[in-house]
């Protein structure tokens, strides 16, 4: 079972591991932590590389390669541990350390290139123009603050994860919808950080 994106430039492949361990989802969260941390750094350079590439497409309009590379790395990187652990539960095969590609693991993430990007979008894309879309994806991961709650996506995986639990089965529509949820936050990802100036669908599927 996969599910893979062929017309938005934002591709995210996930496969579903026949089955997965029935108990191993319970110790993921431990055995995620080496790469909690490794993520914690990532996305702290991430926003220095963000802010980075907001300016030089200001005044050039152009993506520096080097820094593409870097947030292509990172959200492929995030999107394999999470795919992993509990965004997905999809696999019981553990994460590279990687920002590479990867044929052989089950999830991975690419996204392609352009060699011009629009300056006036790069002032607006990232707030005024996401807002739709920031509420939409806020159902799917959940929120911070005092009125904190878990996603749709991370609900849906424990169902999925309980299902196999109980039958060795995933439940195929839940696995679907809980890659959907994943394809469409990380479309919107890439959008607000700079990596493609289309405007994501409002859509899960890739038809």
């Amino acid at each position: 079972m996969a599910t893979k994106n062929q017309a938005y430039p934002v591709n995210i492949r996930g496969e579903l591991t026949v089955p997965p361990g029935r108990g191993w989802w319970l110790l993921k969260w431990l055995l995620g932590i080496p790469h909690y941390i490794c993520l914690i750094g990532l996305w702290i350079a991430f926003v220095v590389v963000w802010v980075i590439t907001f300016f030089a497409i200001l005044f050039t309009g152009k993506h520096p390669k080097w820094a593409f590379d870097f947030k292509l790395g990172v959200l492929r990187w995030n999107w394999r541990v999470f795919f992993y652990s509990y965004d997905a539960l999809g696999t019981d095969k553990y994460p590279p350390f990687s920002f590479d590609p990867d044929d052989s693991y089950p999830a991975d993430l690419a996204i392609q290139p352009v060699e011009t990007m629009s300056r006036g979008l790069a002032l607006v894309k990232w707030w005024l123009l996401a807002i739709p879309h920031y509420v939409v994806t806020s159902l799917f991961q959940g929120g911070g603050g005092q009125n904190s709650r878990v996603g749709l996506t991370f609900i849906l995986a424990i169902f999925g994860a309980i299902a196999v639990l109980f039958t060795g089965k995933y439940p195929e529509d839940i696995f679907k919808l809980v890659i959907g949820f994943n394809r469409w936050t990380y479309r919107v990802a890439a959008y607000v950080t700079f990596m493609t100036d289309e405007y994501p669908p409002f859509r899960l599927w890739d038809d």
